[in-house]
């Protein structure tokens, strides 16, 4: 009876676990920052954002394949994107002043501001 006493005692303490769980803030929610490349030049909105995870909505608006690229304190290029056609790329942001040209195409560049980390996205609801 005192092994059995015993054992269910091990059993119920190995299953209560740690309680003192670090509570460390969720990443900033990626910024959504579209950008299309065209006749008249590369166009980015918004012009500045902080830095992080940044989803780049791109379309080529172009007669021509050509890609996105980023020269800056991180430097990127997306996939070759056909004319008309449209893609999104993930780029992991820091701060400083940045521009954005094509590859394939001969356009006018953009010039691109990137500011402090933005904010935890600890208390947004319905994030995952």
């Amino acid at each position: 009876m005192r092994a059995v006493v015993l054992a269910a005692l091990a059993v119920a303490a190995s299953g209560c676990g740690r309680n003192d769980f670090p509570n460390d803030p969720r990443p900033p929610v990626p910024a959504e920052v579209t950008a299309k490349i065209a006749k008249d030049g590369i166009g980015i909105s918004p012009k500045q954002f902080g830095a992080g995870l940044v989803n780049f909505s791109v379309a080529n608006l172009t007669d021509r394949p050509a890609a996105l690229v980023i020269h800056g304190p991180v430097s990127a290029t997306s996939p070759q994107l056909p004319p008309a056609g449209a893609l999104t790329f993930k780029v992991e942001m820091r701060s400083g002043s940045y521009e954005a040209s094509a590859d394939g195409v001969a356009v006018r560049p953009f010039s691109f501001t990137v500011g402090a980390e933005r904010a935890s996205g600890q208390n947004d609801l319905l994030l995952p």
